[in-house]
């Protein structure tokens, strides 16, 4: 077919809604023309009598479909009577059954890996699951060759494990949802698009990126697509149609254009997350019980560094089956801290939120009366030390101070420096919007170091810090309204008020007698008075 384009439809769970489905896909075909096949993920058959007939109708050849369909097996055990061969098979005239896992390259040279099931939970695994034997045989003789750079469609029932990390959020329990298997088979094979169903939910993930940024040569971006049920009564999203040439007859530098909202890869870990790897990494361990593989490494963070705070909920049953294994704490100061929550030091009058894994603080000294400071609750000393529960908490937080100063006629500056601190502080700075615009704040950050001697680089959007800066780091960030991100790594000497400097300068707030915080001090009565207002007028967006 050359540089001719598949045209394909995926499906989420059919449940034996299968004349709904086709008549759907017939409506969808009068009005742009045919398509080259139907993927189906999740659940293809229903529990009733009235599916069970329908698809009689198709067996007997009563009816047929009107595209080649490509369905994924049994994702429960009284689904699993459906399907004669673990090996695939046509179970009747235009709807094959995929098999329960494997490769299928199509004649256009479209290639497709899939999974059918459920990650499994004991050994041997039942019908309708997977093992990580299974993963292990489909990934081996695909990444062994020197010429891989991925499959061009993945085809799995269950969702990956955390892939909302670093992207938009689902509309799902992220607690429960996704099998920690699935992310790892989907970091290794890095399908340009994957398809998954069974959450009765439409989710589409911003694209991610399969390279680290500035430290590996560009690939392509993936895409990840969950689908709902056909027919939902919420009317969600359960058909997708989308274009694709295949990877092997695309123009190499066509293949890795990266689309503006691209993310970071939501299955890299850091080095803190290595353990978590450790226990979802089908192809470096044995089989382990699939309970132990989210065992909630920050409980023990959560409830120690509170203190004589609030009493977090109970995690219950979920951890039961971890308990013999030591929770990951975060590294403990080696003096006094100023910053930590449970730390006597801590000057608690200036919080207006307490989070699970994180608190907003009034800054000392602020610039302006909505100046504050997001911080972990445990020690950290930097954003790139920070476990991933601590960075989605902090991303809410984010997210909700943007739409407070929004609200107020404000935009939203971060920014925070890595050197000669002890405790992250992630400086939150509003600047009205008639001042000045982004670019202009970008603007005077950049002329600022310029007289500094000292080289800002801009880094994508949705950037992880981490790929930039390894821990041990020190550096100075800057994250702007509109997604734009500065960067600098710290040589030598570096001047500490230096994000103070730029937001007090006349190009911005015009306040440059407040770019020093010792000299905006307050008494405690007027910190109290200005934390009490602040924390009110946020109670609205304050998701904790």
């Amino acid at each position: 077919m050359g540089e001719q384009p598949v045209r394909v439809l995926a499906c989420g769970d059919v449940e034996g809604r299968i004349n709904t489905l086709f008549k759907r896909v017939q409506t969808i075909q009068k009005k742009t023309g045919q398509f080259d096949l139907l993927l189906c993920v999740g659940e293809f058959f229903g529990t009733t009598a009235e599916a069970e007939a329908e698809w009689q109708e198709y067996q007997r050849g009563d009816r047929k479909a009107p595209i080649h369909t490509y369905i994924l097996g049994a994702a429960s055990q009284e689904m699993v009577k459906y399907f004669p061969s673990a090996d695939g098979c046509e179970l009747t005239e235009n709807i094959t059954y995929l098999g329960r896992r494997g490769v299928f390259t199509g004649a256009s040279g479209l290639q497709i890996a899939y999974v059918s099931g459920r990650e499994a939970h004991q050994e041997p695994a039942p019908a309708h699951c997977f093992t990580s034997k299974d993963l292990l045989a489909l990934v081996t003789p695909l990444t062994s060759s020197s010429k891989f750079r991925g499959v061009d469609i993945l085809l799995t029932s269950q969702w990956p494990r955390g892939v909302w990390h670093y992207g938009n959020y689902p509309d799902v329990n992220t607690k429960s949802c996704g099998s920690g298997f699935i992310a790892s088979l989907a970091e290794k094979l890095k399908p340009r698009y994957h398809f998954s169903a069974l959450e009765g939910a439409h989710y589409e993930r911003l694209p991610y990126r399969n390279h680290i940024v500035l430290q590996e040569s560009a690939q392509h971006t993936s895409r990840f697509i969950a689908l709902a049920t056909v027919n939902n009564p919420a009317k969600k999203k359960y058909l997708y149609a989308f274009n694709i040439i295949p990877m092997k007859t695309l123009d190499p530098s066509e293949l890795v254009k990266q689309p503006q909202d691209v993310t970071e890869n939501p299955y890299r870990h850091s080095r803190k997350d290595e353990s978590e790897k450790k226990r979802t990494d089908f192809s470096t361990k044995d089989e382990e019980p699939s309970g132990q593989f989210f065992f909630d490494l920050s409980r023990k963070q959560g409830d120690a560094a509170r203190g004589g705070g609030r009493k977090r909920p109970s995690d219950g049953d979920r951890h039961q089956q971890g308990q013999h294994k030591q929770p990951r704490r975060p590294p403990q100061p080696s003096g006094p801290c100023w910053f930590c929550l449970s730390s006597p030091q801590v000057e608690k009058h200036l919080v207006i939120s307490i989070g699970t894994h994180c608190y907003l603080a009034v800054a000392k000294g602020g610039l302006t009366p909505h100046h504050v400071l997001i911080l972990p609750i445990g020690h950290y000393q930097s954003v790139v030390d920070l476990s991933s529960e601590v960075v989605e908490e902090m991303e809410k937080y984010k997210s909700a101070l943007r739409s407070f100063y929004r609200s107020k006629g404000e935009r939203c500056v971060l920014f925070e420096r890595n050197y000669r601190s002890q405790h992250l502080q992630l400086q939150v700075v509003p600047v009205p919007m008639d001042r000045c615009t982004t670019d202009d704040i970008k603007e005077a950050f950049m002329v600022q170091a310029q007289d500094q001697q000292m080289e800002l680089m801009e880094i994508p959007e949705h950037t992880d810090l981490k790929q930039i800066a390894p821990p041990g780091t020190p550096y100075f960030y800057v994250e702007l309204d509109s997604g734009e991100k500065l960067f600098y790594r710290i040589q030598k000497h570096f001047p500490l008020q230096f994000g103070r400097e730029v937001l007090a300068s006349e190009a911005v707030l015009n306040i440059p007698t407040r770019a020093d915080w010792k000299e905006c001090k307050q008494s405690r009565e007027e910190e109290e008075e200005c934390s009490r207002k602040l924390r009110e007028d946020f109670l609205p967006y304050d998701f904790s």
